[in-house]
């Protein structure tokens, strides 16, 4: 069984990581690093160093490699990049996708799953995301800040035994995931969440608690929510009733010092995911005839 990890950042680097280091001896799972540059190179080199508040580890896969002729055919394809890269990362893969290869999609947007879909249209492309803090420190250390770290997945069309078989690799792992019958909505509440937020937060240039601790800030946060709740609705999306008020529990329970990788990126001058995370809530909106004005405010001055 070869599982390949496309985007090694906070999200496939830290589960990547977790994978690699519980199949090191395996004859049965083999866990494929796809990485280009720099960080190809301090794994190679150095292994891949995963850093939480308690611990430090260093994990090495079996390969670490950009190269299709090297990486080979792919039973599963864990993709984390960012959005941005989705169809130029996959179809640098091309080779490595045969029909059988199931692709399990873990961005911050919802958008993915009908995007691989058209360039995969004979694959199983599951939906799914995670909770967790995370992030690239240097090439190579991947991290992990407070105690959030659960992966959801699931799929309409794909069969039991291979949601089965991939659910059995990640509790292997020691992964906190959960295969899920309703994962559309479950990817939404996600995407709730880490939209309003990396929106927020980029537009007002605030971490988490000084979202929470300024009360025009705090309200903001909130009335995204709202509009972002209002499409959902719309969209006929079965989420729960008091959406905003999890939501907003959520946040209060992230780590105040936290912020979303959206705004560490535009505090970086590289380019961000305004367009999964921001202006697909005002495109659908349009769609679903729901009106986003704060949305649409914010994502005119991010674009």
């Amino acid at each position: 069984m070869r599982i390949g990890i496309l985007g090694l950042g906070g999200v496939g680097g830290y589960f990547g990581g977790l994978l690699a280091k519980a199949f090191l001896d395996s004859d049965e799972v083999e866990i494929v690093f796809i990485a280009r540059g720099e960080t190809q190179k301090a794994i190679f080199n150095h292994g891949l160093k995963i850093v939480t508040d308690e611990t430090e580890t260093i994990v090495y896969p079996k390969i670490v490699s950009n190269n299709p002729e090297e990486i080979g055919v792919l039973d599963f394809l864990i993709c984390a990049t960012k959005t941005y890269d989705i169809e130029e990362s996959l179809l640098s893969l091309e080779k490595c996708i045969h029909p059988k290869t199931v692709i399990l999609p873990l961005y911050n947007g919802v958008d993915a799953p009908e995007r691989i879909q058209l360039l995969f249209p004979e694959n199983d492309i599951l939906q799914g995301c995670v909770y967790i803090v995370s992030m690239i420190s240097s090439p190579g250390v991947i991290r992990k800040i407070g105690f959030y770290e659960k992966l959801f997945f699931g799929s309409k069309t794909a069969t039991s035994s291979k949601l089965n078989e991939l659910q059995s690799i990640f509790q292997q792992a020691k992964i906190e995931s959960y295969l899920v019958e309703n994962i559309e909505e479950t990817v939404w509440e996600k995407f709730v969440f880490i939209s309003a937020l990396a929106s927020a937060t980029s537009y007002l240039n605030q971490n988490i608690g000084e979202i929470l601790s300024h009360p025009e800030s705090k309200s903001l946060y909130e009335a995204l929510l709202y509009e972002i709740e209002a499409v959902a609705k719309a969209k006929e999306l079965q989420l729960p009733k008091d959406i905003v008020n999890q939501t907003i529990i959520k946040l209060e329970k992230s780590p105040k010092e936290a912020t979303s990788s959206m705004h560490r990126d535009l505090l970086a001058g590289k380019n961000t995911e305004v367009i999964s995370l921001t202006q697909f809530v005002v495109n659908e909106g349009l769609k679903h005839g729901v009106k986003t004005p704060l949305y649409e405010k914010i994502g005119g001055s991010l674009l």
